[in-house]
């Protein structure tokens, strides 16, 4: 009889001792492992959503998980609503999303947490509703980012053209206050004429035409998003013999976001400058393996990461903030950005 009470204490303080644990890289805990995992993309309109499908694919064929079928949403909430009742009539034990409307996700998280299903949110960060990781970069960094260097670029004075994402979404608002905070701080010389775009390219340019009409001396843009605005922009510059190479009398100087292989083509052709590169290849990876850490049972805690990220606390739950480097003529051709790898074994 001892030795079964001693047994049953001794096993008890290990179970405690395990749910304690819980570090950036995971606890060692493995139980639970085994189950389907949803993955739903967001759009397919976007060369760098294509590039982290198939990043995502490459991981799920390497057997990083067991997935579902996978599903896209095509910017659509109605439309991710289903797709994760889908997931979840299929079995899902844990779910990958990138939610476009951040705001309208709410219910659709609690309802999965109620079901006891971890999620993990891929490049926007949901308002409210639990999550178990949000993957991303700092997307207030991204717009301070761009401000200082079009500031620097242009001396301080000047008129820009800032191409807004949606405000219903994170990120939209994340780029656009960080960017406006920073021109009116540092470089309160500059005017911005701020365009809402949806997102939508053909937005995009049909506003820049009537900007252009109306303010020819633009001398900056700023992209929140190169794989949606990039070949639009270019058309129309072109169209009106705006793709000047910088240093000559009447360059544009433009920077983006998303660091697709299309935007290092442009920066070496001088068509743009430069751009700061999301991590398709990291969003893609970490995804899948808090996917797995999700379905094993792991714990995480705020503070750096062995990946060189640093994961914080949010309301609904952790994110791990991901590196996105300024890429310039200087280093577009660095070897380790995602973009130079696509093509690679």
């Amino acid at each position: 009889m001892r030795l079964r009470k001693t047994t049953v204490a001794a096993i008890a303080s290990l179970l405690a001792v395990t749910a304690l644990a819980g570090c950036n890289r995971g606890s060692d805990d493995k139980a639970g492992t085994s189950g389907k995992v949803g993955i739903d993309l967001p759009r397919s309109d976007s060369d760098f959503w294509n590039s982290y499908n198939n990043y995502i694919e490459k991981g799920v064929k390497a057997g990083e998980v067991s997935a579902l079928p996978r599903t896209n949403s095509q910017n659509d909430i109605g439309k991710l609503v289903a797709n994760v009742q889908t997931f979840t009539d299929q079995g899902a034990k844990a779910i990958v999303m990138a939610p476009q409307d951040t705001g309208a996700i709410a219910s659709t998280l609690d309802k999965l947490a109620g079901k006891n299903i971890p999620v993990i949110s891929v490049d926007t960060r949901p308002d409210k509703g639990k999550v178990y990781m949000v993957v991303r970069a700092d997307n207030k960094a991204y717009g301070a980012n761009a401000c200082d260097y079009l500031g620097k670029q242009l001396g301080g004075k000047g008129k820009v053209v800032e191409f807004e994402g949606a405000l219903d979404s994170i990120n939209g608002r994340d780029r656009s206050e960080a960017f406006a905070d920073c021109m009116k701080t540092k470089y309160p010389a500059i005017k911005v004429i701020a365009l809402a775009t949806d997102w939508k390219g053909d937005v995009a340019s049909a506003k820049l035409q009537t900007t252009l009409a109306s303010d020819p001396d633009i001398n900056g843009i700023y992209m929140q998003a190169g794989g949606v605005f990039l070949q639009p922009t270019l058309a129309l510059l072109e169209q009106k013999h705006l793709l000047k190479p910088p240093g000559t009398p009447g360059h544009i100087t433009i920077i983006s976001n998303d660091g697709i292989p299309d935007e290092f083509k442009a920066i070496k052709a001088g068509q743009i400058d430069a751009t700061i590169s999301q991590p398709a290849d990291l969003y893609a990876k970490y995804a899948l393996y808090y996917a797995k850490a999700a379905l094993a049972g792991q714990t995480f805690k705020p503070g750096p990461t062995d990946h060189n990220s640093t994961i914080v606390s949010i309301p609904n739950g952790l994110e791990d903030q991901l590196p996105a480097p300024l890429v310039t003529k200087d280093n577009v051709d660095d070897p380790t950005l995602w973009a130079n790898q696509l093509g690679k074994s």
